[in-house]
């Protein structure tokens, strides 16, 4: 008989997720998928499954080397599991991690004057609203 191990188990064994429940909660959301099926937490997988995980904007896929229900020690992790994403999708993440956005690091609060006044000289245009044109 197979061994087989809990899928929100052998996540946090893996060191996919920082707690069980964390991966327990991914698995009740669907962003967990073995074998192209939404799965729940408390699915059995074996040796040789692709497991998918979708973390916006990227879907990870992993192959199931090794069953584990302890957490091991990261250095331990590459016996278990075998990163087989697809390039294209690691490039989707390169993208954007290049592309020019106005998001602000969370919790960094509202722009400083400095830093409001180089967001208007760097967005400036002819067209757009010159506060030196406005009377009082």
């Amino acid at each position: 008989m197979e061994q087989q191990v809990r899928i929100d188990k052998w996540l946090w064994a893996v060191r996919l997720f920082k707690t069980r429940s964390q991966a327990t909660e991914a698995c009740k959301k669907g962003r967990i998928i073995v074998d192209k099926i939404q799965v729940k937490p408390s699915r059995m997988i074996k040796t040789g499954d692709i497991v998918q995980i979708k973390k916006s904007p990227v879907t990870y896929s992993f192959k199931v080397l090794g069953l584990i229900e302890k957490r091991v020690g990261a250095k331990l992790v590459a016996e278990y599991m075998k990163d087989v994403t697809p390039p294209e999708e690691l490039e989707i993440l390169e993208m954007q991690k290049h592309m020019l956005t106005l998001q602000r690091d969370r919790g960094t609060g509202r722009p400083t004057k400095k830093e409001r006044r180089d967001l208007d000289d760097f967005f400036e245009t002819d067209d757009h609203n010159n506060w030196d044109d406005w009377e009082a």
